[in-house]
């Protein structure tokens, strides 16, 4: 019985060596974060996941950044503030929640501002926009880029071509004042509602439709109760992935070289993911009877933004030393 009782103690105290050694290696490793409100599925978080992965190869281990799907960490707003308040490191957030910081962002969602995705990956890519992205700082959060999150259009229960056949058509929209404007510019009627209640709110017609890219209508069956896809292209607002100041200053000139470089790799993987998500679920929203329809002129729908537009661009810049009709023209002369 001794015998079995040393033999025993033994075997645990090996145990303990090997996961002491363990712990010292794991304490060599820092964990960062990262708040995240869609599935592992999502093609941003597919993204991420390829940021996560290469940074911990680049860096030997040293850094892990760990992904929490699926609002783990709080919704967008709840991981913001604990994002600000050092809590997490990093987030995926809506442009709407930054714009609540700096009015300025706005500019970055304005719609026709992106001639195409191409174009929007290029301002993404450059460095355009890296003095509004900094200006964020006194908030102890720092923009690393806008991430592509498709194109937005117009789907419901008929087609929709010109302002005319939006007339009187109830349109869901996230709760940000520059959508609303802009779909009752398009001749709808802007209906701010969260995003779970759409499908509802279409079923028992206290909505005529909705706007968002194809990722989304198929993702969350939105084509069973609003079957027709319209091409309106009216807005490309992107995500914004942001870290905190303290983690970011925290790492050494050579290390934020890297984070850097990865981040901008990373913008341009999201956007292949994404557009490739785009044809698939298409097809498979196709596949189940909805129909898209192409031949729509966004340029139509597009003339009747240009007050909005120049409303927003003329106005005082939140951002001292920043003039947003300057940048609007610098991102628009972006090849």
């Amino acid at each position: 019985m001794k015998k079995c009782i040393a033999a025993a103690v033994a075997v645990a105290f090996s145990f303990a060596l090997i996961a002491c050694g363990g712990g010292d290696k794991a304490a060599k490793s820092q964990v960062w974060k990262l708040a995240f409100n869609q599935s592992p599925e999502h093609p941003q978080a597919q993204a991420l996941k390829w940021l996560s992965e290469e940074f911990a190869k680049a860096t030997n281990g040293k850094y892990k950044i760990e992904i929490s799907h699926n609002e783990l960490l709080g919704n967008q707003k709840e991981a913001f503030e604990s994002l600000q308040n050092g809590v997490i490191q990093m987030a995926m957030l809506g442009n709407p929640i930054i714009e609540a910081v700096n009015a300025d962002f706005g500019l970055i969602s304005l719609p026709g501002l992106y001639d195409s995705v191409q174009h929007q990956q290029n301002v993404f890519t450059s460095d355009v926009l890296k003095g509004l992205f900094d200006s964020t700082r006194p908030n102890h959060f720092i923009v690393l880029s806008g991430i592509h999150a498709g194109v937005r259009n117009v789907y419901g229960k008929k087609p929709v071509h010109t302002p005319a056949d939006l007339k009187g058509m109830k349109i869901r929209v996230q709760q940000s004042q520059s959508m609303i404007d802009v779909i009752n510019a398009m001749g709808g009627v802007a209906v701010a509602m969260s995003q779970g209640e759409v499908y509802t709110a279409i079923q028992q017609g206290v909505l005529d439709g909705a706007e968002n890219n194809e990722v989304t209508y198929y993702d969350l069956k939105q084509y069973e109760v609003a079957p027709v896809y319209s091409y309106t292209k009216h807005f490309m607002i992107p995500d914004i992935l942001v870290i905190n100041d303290a983690t970011y200053d925290s790492l050494s000139a050579d290390e934020k070289k890297i984070f850097d470089d990865l981040i901008k790799q990373t913008v341009v993987k999201s956007f292949e993911i994404f557009l490739d998500k785009v044809g698939q679920s298409k097809q498979a929203a196709i596949d189940k009877g909805a129909k898209f329809v192409e031949d729509v002129d966004a340029s139509v729908f597009q003339k009747r933004f240009v007050p909005l537009v120049n409303k927003f661009i003329n106005a005082p810049a939140a951002t001292k030393g920043l003039n947003r009709n300057d940048l609007y023209k610098q991102i628009k002369a972006v090849k």
